[in-house]
């Protein structure tokens, strides 16, 4: 097994693409290592001394380490952590209900964030995931949509230009209700 990596634009985040299926449907975030039970992988991840945050796409896993240790120090180990699990035939995901990622919204506002929510689909996470990341819908509330931003974006310091410049825009452009955009911290 051949684990490629690749740098992403966020410095304290690394890319590993091992080549396989990492999740079937959705993405799984983990921010810190509570939470991580429901994952195998990421348990074992959050073993490794610096690393505060993995998370999981379609076919790669972004791993967020602290300032404090270099890359060269803890890629090795989490390489090998990697190859590992995916030998043992573990699942990567104790339960494998995802779902879109993207909060549920009813009221009179439905109509406007399902449009929100296929462009976030169509135009901006498959390019976001490029970049070893997720930004899911939070909110829509007055004309202000609240974006969870996920693993590479998570802590990014393009992050604020991709949200104002790239989406912000995008969504005014395609929906008229759209007057702002905004990070969430979850």
């Amino acid at each position: 097994m051949f684990i490629q990596t690749e740098s992403t634009p966020n410095p304290a985040t690394l890319k590993f693409l091992p080549g396989l299926t990492v999740l079937e449907n959705g993405t799984a975030d983990f921010p810190s290592a509570e939470g991580a039970e429901k994952s195998p992988l990421a348990s074992r991840l959050f073993t490794v001394g610096g690393v505060t945050g993995v998370f999981f796409g379609r076919d790669f896993i972004t791993i967020t380490k602290n300032d404090t240790i270099d890359w060269e120090h803890v890629k090795p180990a989490l390489l090998g952590l990697i190859m590992e699990h995916f030998q043992s035939g573990k699942p990567v995901m104790l339960d494998n209900d995802l779902g879109s990622g993207h909060a549920e919204h009813s009221g009179e506002d439905s109509v406007i964030v399902g449009q929100i929510k296929e462009l976030l689909d169509s135009r901006v996470r498959p390019a976001v995931a490029q970049d070893g990341g997720d930004i899911t819908f939070y909110g829509f509330e007055r004309g202000v949509v609240y974006l969870q931003m996920q693993g590479a974006c998570a802590g990014c310091p393009s992050s604020t230009m991709t949200l104002k410049m790239g989406i912000e825009n995008l969504l005014r452009h395609y929906i008229p209700e759209v007057t702002e955009v905004r990070p969430v911290a979850v």
